[in-house]
């Protein structure tokens, strides 16, 4: 949570996830050794229209996965928020199983709700939220496309 810790985490988290996830074919993590429930998400970038893979926490409610950008309380909104945005739909890995999802941001009382699941799991989130005062962090859910 701290500011140092948050910056080398929004680097070096990603990328030793990444190497993580795929020794271990995407089931297991390193934010997973501190409780974090992870998955890997495959979007279209945005700009480029290249898939974009990447581990982020997750928040799971029923069926439905919710995805905090505090993009670890940084000036801007992640990148994989504005690839969501423009291309919903998305491909998730779950300790190994991939689903596809369509994406859509939360607002009002939905928000509210899975902001307060987000920090149940994550205080750091509050944090976050204190140093992006500047803009609403998002809160996108992923449904499953049956």
């Amino acid at each position: 949570m701290l500011r140092p810790v948050s910056a080398f985490l929004a680097i070096g988290l990603y990328r030793l996830d990444t190497l993580i996830l795929k020794v271990s074919k995407g089931k297991h993590t390193m934010a997973e050794l501190v409780g974090l429930p992870m998955i890997q998400i495959t979007t279209t970038g945005a700009k480029t229209g290249e898939a974009r893979t990447m581990p982020l926490v997750s928040l799971f409610d029923g069926e439905n996965i919710a995805l905090i950008g505090s993009n670890f309380g940084r000036q801007n909104n992640p990148g994989w928020y504005y690839n969501l945005k423009k291309y919903p739909q998305c491909t998730v890995l779950v300790n190994g199983n991939a689903r596809i999802y369509l994406a859509r941001e939360t607002y009002d009382e939905e928000r509210e709700k899975h902001w307060n699941m987000a920090v149940a799991v994550y205080k750091g989130y509050e944090l976050y939220r204190i140093r992006a005062a500047h803009r609403q962090i998002p809160v996108m859910i992923l449904e499953p496309v049956k």
